[in-house]
């Protein structure tokens, strides 16, 4: 598996340019390159969660006030919060962008983290959900994938991370 570096400022300027300027999520050090940009620009707003499936309730709220958002969250608390996706977003077309951590992929990380691990990608499709491996491939194609997939199905699209892809 190819494992292609991108820049968090890259990123973020991507995602701003496509017109998503509302985040929020469940802070994962992972992420950790996106959050030092999101300080920078006063143009984005990030607004914390304290659950990854209230996340996604904010975020259908801020795509139903006019947003392009993007919900942030560690796998961890992705399977509590498949319910807000396949309950809300999916059946009623709601085309979140979720940047997933990859905690325990390939079994590298604390215990707790190894069971989602192994399974995240399988329980994504398991529920029909659209999922990328954010760089499977060179620079930002993951993420022009994942945005044109948002535009023609509108649906949410799960765009994976693995520790150290965000530099």
């Amino acid at each position: 598996m190819t494992s292609s570096r991108i820049e968090g400022p890259a990123f973020v300027d991507a995602i701003s340019e496509r017109g998503f300027r509302f985040l929020t999520g469940v802070p994962c050090s992972i992420f950790s390159p996106l959050y030092k940009e999101l300080e920078k620009r006063p143009d984005l707003r990030y607004l914390p969660s304290v659950r990854e499936d209230s996340a996604v309730g904010i975020a259908v709220g801020a795509y139903l006030a006019g947003q392009r958002p993007v919900v942030m969250m560690q796998n961890s608390g992705l399977g509590y919060s498949l319910n807000a996706f396949t309950s809300l977003a999916m059946i009623y077309e709601i085309p979140l962008l979720v940047l997933v951590s990859w905690r325990g992929y390939l079994g590298n990380d604390a215990p707790e983290h190894l069971v989602i691990g192994r399974s995240m990608l399988q329980l994504l499709d398991a529920v029909g959900a659209r999922r990328l491996v954010l760089g499977e491939r060179e620079g930002l194609q993951d993420l022009w994938s994942a945005m044109e997939f948002l535009e023609r199905e509108r649906q949410p699209v799960f765009l994976v991370v693995r520790d150290g892809v965000l530099a």
